[in-house]
């Protein structure tokens, strides 16, 4: 294709809800405004409790704090700018403030998938082998899986950050979506699209479907743990602690996968925006069922009584 026929790309036009009656709209902005503040301080909340807390400073809660700060930076990459645009009914945003967005989302989304990988390994050590947790999931490990989740997490972004900025755009664009979503920018591009296919597809199996399998491999063998434990309630307190975990992994993994492989069998743009709602707004506030504990936590503190596991 001729580069001369195309021109710089200066601007993109996020449709979102714009198709919808005003009325609906407000709704929609009460909706997720409200969702989203529930999402930040209750995550803020988890993570006080926890930093606050000298009793809770082990593995388990390092790694949910860890999860709950990815979880406001997660939300706070897409739905304030959503919001902004609903209240002022402004779609325009330029290439630069698209990509960076773009990046974070890439990120924080990565880093949401490492860590409930990581969650996963921590209750798999601490069920089926709990007389060696404190020498496996020891302080040193925590650190370095910690550091192994953004390192991969960075490098990914990084890389789809930069093959998108190598494309060329034929004109300003309607994205059919409330955010600039990696697979809608990539597929309005005028020019060859071959490598970011195929580098979307390819990461999109390593950095998802393997921590998924390492998921499944995990609670197959805490679920055959928890079948051996002759007491009943030993076997509810085991199940309750993972189940919560469990069913957010499954909401999380089928909205997200099912957004950045659904390009590879229709190219209908509109089907993916609700599917994308849920893994960026939904499943970080089903999250916060941990506010409760949290709560707990910090009463806890101040009354002096300890947390109990």
């Amino acid at each position: 294709m001729d580069s001369g026929n195309d021109t710089q790309l200066s601007e993109f036009f996020l449709l979102g809800f714009s198709e919808h009656h005003p009325q609906i709209q407000s709704l929609i902005f009460g909706l997720f405004l409200s969702m989203y503040l529930v999402t930040v301080f209750g995550s803020l909340l988890i993570v006080l409790a926890i930093v606050s807390d000298s009793h809770l400073h082990r593995p388990m809660y390092f790694f949910l704090s860890s999860l709950s700060f990815v979880d406001i930076c997660f939300t706070s990459t897409t739905v304030p700018k959503m919001l902004v645009n609903i209240q002022t009914q402004s779609q325009v945003i330029t290439c630069a403030d698209c990509i960076t967005p773009m990046y974070s989302l890439l990120l924080f989304s990565g880093l949401d998938i490492f860590l409930l990988t990581v969650m996963a390994y921590d209750r798999y050590v601490a069920i089926c082998h709990p007389l060696h947790y404190a020498v496996i999931v020891n302080p040193q490990r925590c650190g370095l899986l910690i550091l192994v989740c953004w390192t991969v997490g960075v490098l990914n972004s990084l890389l789809h950050s930069f093959l998108v900025l190598r494309l060329s755009f034929c004109t300003n664009l309607e994205v059919p979506h409330f955010f600039c979503e990696l697979n809608q920018v990539v597929h309005h591009a005028c020019s060859d699209t071959f490598i970011n296919d195929m580098v979307i597809y390819i990461t999109a199996m390593l950095l998802a479907v393997g921590p998924l399998a390492g998921i499944v491999y995990s609670y197959s063998k805490i679920v055959s743990s928890i079948r051996a434990i002759s007491s009943a309630q030993g076997k509810y307190k085991a199940f309750s602690t993972c189940a919560s975990h469990l069913s957010v992994v499954s909401l999380f993994y089928c909205t997200l996968l099912g957004v950045y492989l659904s390009s590879a069998v229709t190219q209908n743009s509109h089907s993916t925006g609700p599917a994308s709602l849920v893994y960026t707004v939904v499943t970080p506030i089903l999250r916060n069922k941990d506010i409760k504990s949290a709560l707990k936590m910090l009463f806890g503190r101040v009354t002096g009584n300890r947390p109990v596991d």
